[in-house]
């Protein structure tokens, strides 16, 4: 073998002409704050405590899906019960206001008793619950009417609960269902005449006759409700809570279980809060969807919000749609629920739609809200509980397949005994999400939110930033500083990108 010698002039011209290539290989090799948080995540995902504290930490965007009655745990009514004096019913474990008349007792004397209160939480909750002579289904939905009569007086100490979970858990949006007024409403309704045709015109104006002094009452409402909720939170103060940074907004939510001119009056109500409160950012209707009286009103139900939407076409809707299972309603009333709610009544978004396998033209409608980015509005736990639907029966990668903009929300997340974390978790689980698909869910939650405003994002497929904030959080433009501070929707946005880009930088 020969070897031919090497100048040290040769080497040293040689190492200069590669140097700036070595530099950029070595630069290139270097990972991204997201791509070393990407590792962990891979490196942890089966590791229960590890994996929760992760998903804890990490800023989860906001909860579209919520209803703050079903968002307090059975603790917080059992300890607004005892300080109101109110009444407890042992056989039906049912609260209500005093004078507490047998066979009714004191919540505060039966709570004395551990074994008493243990079965009042379970009462007022799913916890601990194993269907015997009731479904989850029915125990769910019954819990509302136990805790009711708790939750007349605490409206602000509920903001206040839900506003601490969301913050120790890196949230930063609320979209909370809530139905103020909505009972006068129903009185109002209860009185106007009913038209046989389909023109509703003349309940409309009837309904407007009665409206506007029950407008201005809810708005006093939520005023003081969120006066007393920021005062508790010392906001606007040196000693303001992190909660107090969680912005929050309101769907006014229809009780869609009554005869149609009621609910029609409750989504006059609705829509004229929400175009004329900021807060209120659109509406949806609630209760079971497997209802006889949801079943029988279901299509003229989505008729009267199509007639409402075209009155405030800037109104935003979300729908209740689809959470229905085979076995729990006929299989009729499976195959048009979802496509009603999408194009008849013309929601945004649509909240379980979990029966969506049994629609008519199941694929087509799929492609359908794709191609409008109808977002649908995930719950996970919910699903199992009140459905049993879980794993791999549950449509949420269908969804995904075919395109259909999802995010994880809680619906019920005190009587369900959870929170937004868990349900991270559980779509790790059931689904071996990656580190960049919870991104996408987690900013899906604020780019398909009712808050107003421009997006700081171009595409959502993938996520692009808008030229104006194109230098990311590291390098922030006038142009988007001025976007940030003209939009309620970039500002929180532009938080969740901030706190992201904290939070990989400090995920070892």
């Amino acid at each position: 073998m020969v070897v031919k010698s090497v100048s040290v002039k040769a080497v040293l011209i040689s190492a200069m002409l590669l140097s700036p290539w070595l530099s950029a290989a070595a630069n290139a090799a270097e990972p991204t704050d997201e791509q070393r948080t990407a590792h962990y995540f891979d490196s942890i995902r089966n590791s229960p405590v590890a994996l929760e504290m992760f998903l804890h930490a990490m800023p989860k965007g906001g909860d579209l899906h919520n209803h703050i009655d079903g968002a307090i745990y059975a603790e917080s009514f059992i300890t607004w019960a005892v300080k109101d004096g109110l009444c407890l019913t042992m056989a039906t474990m049912s609260l209500s206001p005093p004078p507490c008349a047998a066979p009714a007792v004191r919540v505060a004397d039966a709570v004395s008793n551990s074994e008493t209160y243990a079965k009042l939480v379970d009462a007022l909750s799913m916890r601990d619950f194993h269907a015997t002579t009731e479904s989850g289904h029915d125990h769910f939905f019954a819990t509302f009417g136990k805790f009711g009569a708790a939750s007349a007086h605490h409206r602000a100490d509920m903001l206040v609960e839900v506003a601490r979970r969301a913050a120790a858990q890196n949230i930063l949006y609320l979209e909370l269902m809530t139905s103020p007024g909505m009972n006068k409403a129903r009185d109002i309704g209860r009185e106007i005449p009913w038209p046989d045709n389909a023109s509703f015109a003349p309940a409309y104006d009837a309904t407007m006759a009665e409206m506007a002094p029950l407008v201005a009452e809810v708005r006093a409402t939520l005023d003081q409700n969120e006066a007393d909720m920021h005062a508790t939170l010392g906001c606007g103060t040196p000693h303001a809570e992190p909660a107090c940074a969680v912005t929050i907004r309101y769907l006014a939510q229809v009780i869609r279980t009554f005869p149609p001119q009621q609910v029609f009056a409750q989504d006059v109500l609705a829509y004229e809060l929400a175009s004329k409160d900021k807060r209120v950012v659109g509406l949806n209707l609630v209760a079971p969807e497997d209802d006889p009286v949801t079943l029988r009103d279901y299509t003229v139900q989505m008729q009267q919000l199509q007639y409402l939407g075209a009155r405030y076409p800037t109104v935003k809707l979300t729908l209740h749609a689809g959470e229905l299972a085979m076995g729990l309603v006929p299989p009729g009333d499976l195959d048009f629920h979802i496509k009603q709610a999408v194009e008849i009544a013309g929601a945004k978004r649509v909240g379980h739609a979990v029966d969506i396998a049994h629609e008519q033209d199941a694929s087509g409608l799929l492609v359908e809200m794709a191609a409008r980015h109808i977002m649908v509005e995930i719950n996970l736990t919910s699903n199992d509980v009140i459905l049993g639907v879980t794993g791999p029966e549950h449509p949420f990668m269908t969804y995904r397949r075919y395109g259909v903009p999802v995010a994880l929300s809680t619906d019920d997340e005190g009587v369900s005994r959870i929170d937004m974390t868990h349900e991270y978790v559980r779509v790790v689980h059931d689904f071996g999400l990656s580190y960049e698909e919870l991104k996408t869910l987690e900013r899906n939650s604020l780019e398909y939110s009712f808050l107003s405003g421009a997006s700081i994002w171009q595409t959502a497929t993938p996520y692009t930033l808008v030229t104006a904030c194109a230098g990311g959080v590291a390098k922030p433009k006038p142009a988007c500083d001025d976007l940030i501070a003209g939009s309620d929707r970039a500002a929180v946005q532009w938080k969740n990108e901030q706190a992201l880009a904290a939070f990989e930088a400090h995920t070892k």
